[in-house]
């Protein structure tokens, strides 16, 4: 990879770092029948990502409760405020989440290499919280937010307000996600490197363990 010498390293976080466990659908699923809702996992998934397709529109979306609360009665077909409370509450705790195999190899590594190493991620308050709990957010430098900024991957000015708190120039420093759009094409358009996560793999150029990064820099 060509550029200057790397002094941060920055990720997205959720798909890249870790994932929903067992799985949206399961964690939809599960509370929903607490409320009286009997629907399966396969079908609240399939409707969970119908209605983020429906709902991501530019602007804040996945930093606001308010557009969650929407994604969420969209998704169980009716508005259930007490279901949506326990919703949003349950994706706040570590038992709905899980860290890929190889996020914590991939953040050790960075900190012993000397870099910056940062998150860029579109989330709400919920986050820094949760990277504390499941025992993440130690390895970091720097925790830049979209709830926190104002605006979502790909604009360009959380990318600059992650730079500024790593006090290094575009060039020295690398952001890892596993969206083109957001996370590549967004770093790339404020003069960063980029690395794309392809974790089902079929993609020659982009990763598929993120501990390849580092044969990638060398």
């Amino acid at each position: 990879m060509s550029g200057g010498k790397v002094r941060a390293l920055f990720f997205d976080v959720g798909g890249t770092l870790i994932h929903p466990y067992p799985s949206v659908g399961a964690v939809y699923a599960s509370i929903a029948s607490r409320h009286g809702i009997a629907t399966s996992a396969d079908e609240l998934e399939q409707a969970f990502r119908q209605s983020w397709a429906a709902l991501k529109r530019p602007g804040l979306t996945v930093s606001s409760k308010d557009w969650w609360r929407q994604v969420v009665f969209r998704t169980l077909g009716q508005k259930n405020e007490a279901c949506f409370e326990d919703l949003f509450n349950a994706f706040a705790r570590p038992e709905a989440w899980q860290a890929f195999p190889d996020t914590e190899d991939t953040l050790r590594e960075a900190r012993t290499r000397g870099l910056h190493v940062g998150v860029i991620s579109n989330w709400d308050e919920r986050l820094r919280p949760l990277l504390d709990v499941m025992g993440l957010a130690n390895y970091f430098d720097s925790i830049t937010i979209s709830c926190e900024v104002g605006v979502e991957k790909p604009s360009a000015e959380i990318f600059l307000a992650a730079l500024q708190s790593a006090n290094v120039y575009t060039d020295e420093a690398i952001h890892v996600g596993d969206s083109y759009d957001e996370d590549v094409r967004g770093a790339e358009a404020v003069g960063m490197r980029a690395m794309l996560l392809n974790r089902q793999g079929g993609n020659a150029t982009a990763l598929c363990d993120l501990r390849d990064i580092w044969a990638k820099l060398e």
